[in-house]
């Protein structure tokens, strides 16, 4: 049995939470990541993975090895990104999660710093705001792009890159004209409430903060459709009769589609702070000081918030 590589299939389980996709996503067959499995059980000498028709979580002695598993896998990636690089040369795989709405911001980021530094392979990963720091905490992430607001509830602290302030837009369709986007003149969150919208779902933090913004308006949000995913917010407004709330790195995104109008949205004014996040207590690995190193400076921090403020 080759530890590390059972440990790998120990952790694709936890983050997919079910066998197949677990094996998938490591390459081998249902069954050889399930007899891997049973062949560490048998190594420790006690059952790890609670069996049924389909996957049913960890025994208590299994969420020990998961942990221990986390931890030995982090520094065996360090040990080999600290034999393979050089001081200004890193190599490795750098792990990047985002909230939906700071993906396109958190893309921008893992595409430059992959130009500056070809040797890092970034893979970036959208998320709630729970699971992105569940994932920190636990390691299973390197940097999470979020809401810097959540301090005061989150399970473990982390410290915080600040990046930009998050702005919102009233997105729907125009009336007529074949243009790209137009930016309109600022509206209400009051009248924003008076169309049928398609939000964000109710277990992501986005949509905490529209919630928010409509009730210190004094009304509630005429809610047509939800989702967890950009995309659908985005196509919904294009496809059907739904306006959305978009912060400014969504509607940047679509400022090439014809017939799109935002409004800036006022009374209140909303403006959240979103930051890298990674866990105190982290080893900085070569890929991670690189991206940290470039997560702080001037000229990055101007790209990022003129990307989310929408010029």
């Amino acid at each position: 049995m080759n530890l590390f590589v059972s440990l790998k299939y120990l952790v694709a389980l936890d983050d997919h939470k079910h066998f197949g996709r677990a094996a998938l996503a490591c390459h081998v067959t249902q069954p050889a990541l399930s007899n891997a499995l049973r062949a560490l059980e048998e190594s420790y000498g006690t059952a790890i993975v609670k069996r049924g028709r389909s996957f049913g979580g960890f025994t208590p002695e299994g969420e020990r090895i998961l942990a221990s598993a986390r931890r030995m896998l982090h520094e065996q990636e360090l040990l080999e990104q600290d034999l393979r690089s050089r001081v200004d040369a890193p190599q490795g795989h750098l792990l990047i999660g985002a909230v939906p709405t700071a993906v396109p911001i958190a893309a921008r980021f893992a595409a430059v710093l992959q130009a500056r530094h070809p040797g890092i392979v970034p893979t970036v990963r959208s998320m709630s705001s729970m699971e992105l720091e569940a994932k920190l905490e636990d390691l299973a992430l390197d940097l999470g792009l979020g809401y810097a607001e959540r301090s005061d509830i989150r399970r473990a602290p982390l410290q915080l890159v600040a990046q930009y302030p998050e702005h919102y837009f009233l997105l729907r369709r125009g009336e007529g004209g074949n243009d790209g986007l137009h930016i309109g003149a600022p509206i209400g969150w009051r009248d924003a409430a008076a169309l049928p919208l398609c939000l964000m779902s109710p277990e992501m933090h986005n949509r905490s903060i529209v919630d928010r913004a409509f009730a210190a308006a004094g009304v509630r949000a005429q809610v047509a459709m939800e989702t967890n995913s950009i995309v659908t917010l985005t196509l919904a407004v294009q496809a059907g009769q739904v306006a959305s709330i978009m912060p400014g790195a969504l509607v940047a995104m679509v400022q090439g589609q014809a017939g799109l109008l935002a409004n800036p949205l006022t009374a209140p004014d909303v403006v959240v702070p979103m930051a890298f996040m990674l866990n105190e207590g982290s080893v900085l690995s070569q890929t991670l000081t690189a991206a940290l190193a470039m997560a702080r400076e001037p000229a990055w921090l101007q790209q990022a918030q003129r990307f989310a403020c929408v010029p």
